[in-house]
């Protein structure tokens, strides 16, 4: 169990960090694809 104490703080922050960052990059993403899909709508509208 001391083994791993040393492991998760080292590791345990960049992951938590990296997690972090993945699910705000998701929700941008989400925003994005949502964007793209609504297009083509309102492209049509204007013509």
């Amino acid at each position: 169990m001391e083994q791993f104490i040393p492991f998760i703080s080292d590791v345990g922050f960049p992951i938590v960090v990296t997690l972090y960052l993945l699910y705000r990059i998701e929700a941008k993403l989400d925003t994005v694809v949502q964007s793209i899909q609504s297009l083509p709508e309102r492209l049509k509208e204007r013509t």
